[in-house]
Parts: C-alpha cells; sequence; structure tokens
C-alpha cells in the first residue's frame, strides 16, 4: 500500500502517559492568543470511524436511551467509542454539526469511511484546520496522549508538527492513579512501571530531533516562566504572559468538561502541591517495586541519581 501523502499543516502535538499533566499543559497553551489546543481525541478505534460517528451523533440528538448515560457502564458499549468521540470533539469546541460536516467531507475525500491510520489523521487535520480557522490562531493542537509512543509515525504525516512529550515521575503517576483514578487507571505499582515504560522510553529515541521537546511536570508548575519560555521557543512563538494565568480564561474544555478527569484540576493556578506525592501515597514495597522496573528512565530523566535495576523484558 502506498504512503499517504504528508499534511502541509503544522500542528502541536502534545503527548504523555495519563495523569502526566498533559491536561494542564494543554490548557496553558491554549491561553497563548496563537494557539488552539484541545484536549485528547480518541480516533484509532472504532473499524468504520465515520459512519460510527455520524450515526451516534444522530443517536445523541435524538436523546436515545442507548447513549445518554453519563458513564460508560450506563451507554451502550456498541456505541461508547463513537459517543466518546462526539463528546472530546465538543471539549475542542466543536458542536455536533460541525463534526457532522467535517467527517462527511473526508468521507468523500478519501471515499471510504475513514478507515486507515492516515485517514483518520487527516480527519484530525480537518478539526484543527477548523478551529484554527474560527479562532483566528496561527496554530491548532491536540493531546496524542498515550499515542506520543508512536511518535515517528505522527512525525512522517505531519512533517512540519512540533512535538512536546510532558513526562512526570512515573512514582508520583502511580500514587495518583491508584490513589485519584483506581476505577480506570493502573491497579498495581508494577502495571504502573510498565505503562509508564511503554510512554517514556521510545519518543527521545525516534522522534525528529529538531521537532520533539520532551519536558517534566515538575518543572512546568515549579519552574513555570523558564518551562513555558522553552517550549514557546521550540514552538516558534513569541512570550505571551496569558500562559501564566491560563485559569483566567475561557477555554472549550472548560465550557465543555463532560466529566473529563483533570478539566477541574486544570482550571486552578500552576502549583507544585503534589510534588513527590508517592512518598506518602505509596508504600516502600511498592516504590521498590516501581523503581526495580522502571529504575533506568527515573535515572534518565532525573528522579533517581542512579538507576536501581534493569528494565523488564
Amino acid at each position: 500500500m502506498p504512503e499517504a501523502d504528508p499534511f502541509p499543516t503544522s500542528p502541536v502535538l502534545l503527548g504523555g502517559d495519563n495523569r502526566s499533566g498533559t491536561t494542564l499543559l494543554s490548557v496553558v497553551l491554549d491561553s497563548h492568543p496563537d494557539l488552539v489546543i484541545g484536549p485528547e481525541i480518541d480516533f484509532l478505534e472504532p473499524p468504520n470511524l465515520g459512519p460510527h460517528i455520524l450515526r451516534a451523533i444522530d443517536l445523541l440528538d435524538a436523546r436515545d436511551p442507548k447513549v445518554t448515560g453519563t458513564t460508560k457502564s450506563t451507554i451502550d458499549p456498541f456505541w461508547y467509542d463513537g459517543v466518546h468521540f462526539a463528546v472530546q470533539c465538543r471539549r475542542f469546541g466543536l458542536d455536533f454539526d460541525d463534526v457532522r460536516e467535517l467527517v462527511s467531507k473526508v468521507m468523500v475525500e478519501v471515499a471510504n469511511d475513514i478507515v486507515s491510520f492516515a485517514d483518520r489523521c487527516r480527519l484530525i487535520n480537518e478539526f484543527g484546520e477548523f478551529r484554527k480557522a474560527h479562532t483566528g490562531a496561527r496554530r491548532w493542537g491536540l493531546k496524542l496522549q498515550r499515542k506520543i509512543a508512536q511518535v515517528d509515525s505522527y512525525a512522517r504525516l505531519w512533517p512540519r508538527a512540533h512535538f512536546v512529550h510532558i513526562v512526570r515521575d512515573g512514582r508520583d503517576l502511580a500514587a495518583s492513579h491508584l490513589k485519584t483514578v483506581p476505577d480506570w487507571g493502573y491497579r498495581t505499582a508494577a502495571e504502573a512501571a510498565r505503562g509508564w515504560l511503554e510512554v517514556v522510553s521510545r519518543p527521545h529515541r525516534v522522534a525528529p530531533p529538531d521537532r520533539y521537546l520532551e519536558l517534566r511536570y515538575e518543572d512546568l508548575v515549579s519552574r513555570p516562566r523558564p518551562t513555558l519560555t522553552q517550549i514557546l521557543d521550540h514552538l516558534g512563538l513569541p512570550w505571551n504572559e496569558a500562559v501564566l494565568r491560563h485559569a483566567e480564561y475561557q477555554h472549550a474544555l472548560f465550557d465543555h468538561p463532560y466529566g473529563h478527569p483533570a478539566a477541574e484540576s486544570a482550571g486552578k493556578p500552576l502549583h507544585s502541591g503534589r510534588l513527590g506525592r508517592h512518598a506518602e501515597d505509596l508504600t516502600r514495597a511498592q516504590i521498590a517495586e516501581f523503581e526495580r522496573i522502571a529504575g533506568s528512565e527515573l535515572a534518565r530523566l532525573g528522579y533517581l541519581s542512579a538507576p536501581t535495576s534493569t528494565v523488564e523484558a
């Protein structure tokens, strides 16, 4: 199968493991007048993305009981991906009619149901360009979330994109999962360590170095001005004080949170109150297990003075 033509656009694609500060970073950057940055949109499922979304939106508009629940357990499993996609689009500032129009447009252009990876990315590109045009921003952006692990695939389709990967001390991330989101997060320290490694160990090795920036959540919240200056320099954008006052501005996510687990905390001013939380929230055994599995990457990122073990095979 021939490779898809690359997109001429220049998005800002953010990534990181869940509970790493990706939502906070997206909202902070969305405060810059030259940027419109949205939260994540999960676009790799289902197989027939286009028709599924269109039908899911019709059901939502009709208030069909299959899709009107507020949690995953109260929505018909068959329609969950489409409903969740529509909700995520609202968080990015797209209403249902906007999504219908853009999905239908891409289906005609690609002459299929938006099946391939490239066609799915093309739909996301259309969403971003639509938001950029409607807000007057110079660039649009979106969270890739854990998909940043495949940064090289996205870099080939978007040769003018810039990638910003936010990482967090994996032990703090494990504590956040186990204590804050036990219903959907990692269930054990070992699971968290392996999942964290999947996201942090590969991108810095395969991303185009001139278009990839790795930063630490701890630096964002404790040294916001120099850290944000570094990000904006990476993106070729001028400094603007608005990024230090993100909580004072309107954001599509705040208007349509739809239960986003990080929307409320992302609306607060930058603070470093929960750094090092693993020392209180995890047991010594849990911390030792995480460090045994992921010690090398913790050391590379400056969270340990030296690796405590070799990464598991």
